[in-house]
């Protein structure tokens, strides 16, 4: 089925209000799941709403929180979410940590005890939109994991997203580089079981450590795992965001056994405005050059263009603009969720 964007917005609020969510807050959350499922990360889309209901009811997250100022010393920045909705809060975190780079130049910033963040692009894209670069490490904490280390056979992390955004230019959209370290993210498992459909092969393992491509391995027990991407490479890269976006952010790791309910995210981001590294002018004109140059490498399918990060999510919201594809299942699980909170599904 297609739903316009839109409408679906407007109900996603009405079903966070409904759940008691001041407006403004609603609008946030909502504006972020459905902007992610127009830029084809379904994953990160509309299809949590029953999670984070469910994460309401069990007191793991809290409406109409703001972020607290745990410690500011100019271009070291650090808040903690205060077990808030993770887009508002996020918001809040970066248009401070933004003005403050216009500033300082470059700001450090630690933002830790956040319910589900959603889709990390979003902050660096805000960011992207003052002239600033922006890297992130991100880690959760979770009941249960669901990446495997690289040579084992069990779940040990979580899927643990790194983030790289550019502006490329006043006139040009930004560099969006935004991808969890897994094989594959575990809301795209997810939406695959929804579907009915395999996963991708080489992406997961049953509970024994042996390859399979049947998605309802990550939900049912005994649990298989994800695996990381790139073998070794990728196993890294999740180390990595874990001991930034967990130990150093000071919201704990995967390993502690204590763990809070719903799933908490933490972030540790670089923010950099780039005319105080190189001044004007210089850095735009070279990244112009650097793009054009590499896409112009002709292309091995002519039906399938170089294409540089973001440009895909691009090229995907213009095709979705006028309807949201939802599997049947999603549709479902959505409209039990608002029904539980009093919100009757419009009419599609």
């Amino acid at each position: 089925m297609f739903i316009d964007p839109a409408c679906l917005q407007a109900f996603v609020s009405d079903i966070f209000v409904a759940a008691g969510s001041a407006r403004e807050e609603a609008g946030e959350i909502a504006e972020h799941l459905v902007v992610s499922n127009l830029k084809g990360h379904d994953s990160h889309g509309v299809g949590l709403i029953p999670a984070y209901l469910l994460h309401l009811r069990q007191g793991a997250v809290f409406p109409n929180r703001k972020p607290k100022l745990v410690s500011d010393l100019g271009a070291i920045v650090v808040h903690d979410g205060d077990s808030g909705y993770g887009q508002p809060i996020a918001n809040a975190v970066f248009a401070m940590v933004g003005e403050r780079a216009l500033t300082t130049g470059v700001v450090v910033s630690a933002l830790r005890n956040v319910q589900h963040v959603g889709r990390i692009g979003a902050y660096g894209e805000q960011l992207a939109k003052k002239g600033l670069l922006s890297i992130h490490f991100v880690n959760a904490v979770y009941a249960q994991a669901c990446v495997a280390p690289f040579r084992g056979s069990d779940a040990r992390l979580m899927t643990n997203p790194i983030c790289i955004v550019a502006p490329i230019g006043p006139d040009r959209p930004p560099i969006v580089l935004d991808f969890a370290t897994s094989a594959i993210a575990l809301g795209k498992v997810r939406v695959a079981m929804n579907k009915g459909v395999e996963a991708p092969p080489d992406t997961l393992v049953d509970h024994k450590g042996q390859a399979t491509r049947d998605p309802r391995q990550l939900f049912v027990d005994p649990r298989g795992a994800i695996l990381p991407f790139g073998l070794h490479k990728g196993w890294g890269l999740a180390l990595v965001a874990e001991m930034f976006g967990g130990a150093l952010a000071g919201g704990g790791t995967q390993a502690s056994p204590d763990k809070p309910k719903g799933l908490v995210n933490g972030l540790f981001s670089i923010v950099i405005d780039q005319k105080r590294v190189i001044g004007d002018g210089g850095y735009f004109a070279d990244v112009a050059e650097l793009i054009d140059y590499v896409k112009a490498s002709p292309a091995a399918d002519p039906a399938a263009p170089v294409l540089v990060p973001g440009e895909p999510e691009r090229a995907i919201a213009a095709e979705r603009a006028a309807g949201l594809p939802i599997d049947e299942t999603t549709w479902r699980e959505i409209v039990a969720a608002a029904q539980s909170a009093g919100v009757a599904a419009p009419a599609i």
